[in-house]
């Protein structure tokens, strides 16, 4: 019987729509939060984003010397 009185104090709108909408405002962050630190789940995506972005960085600083010892090259063949 308590939840007639729960029913009875609060109205049965109260246990038909507010309540599963707070369960829910209260569960989803939390869910969020445990999922984002499971490092399982994200280390192999961390660890392939950084090595791109490390062979990215390799391939803009051999361009960058490239056009660096082209430019030498040609200002010494002007000389």
């Amino acid at each position: 019987m308590p939840s007639t009185v729960v029913v009875t104090a609060f109205g049965g709108l109260f246990v038909a729509q507010v309540c599963p909408t707070m369960m829910l405002y209260l569960s989803f962050p939390v869910a969020m939060f445990w999922v984002s630190n499971q490092a399982e789940y994200f280390e192999e995506y961390i660890v392939k984003r950084k090595r791109k972005e490390l062979e990215d960085f390799k391939e803009r600083m051999r361009a960058r010397k490239e056009q660096r010892i082209l430019k030498e090259m040609s200002m010494e063949s002007e000389n």
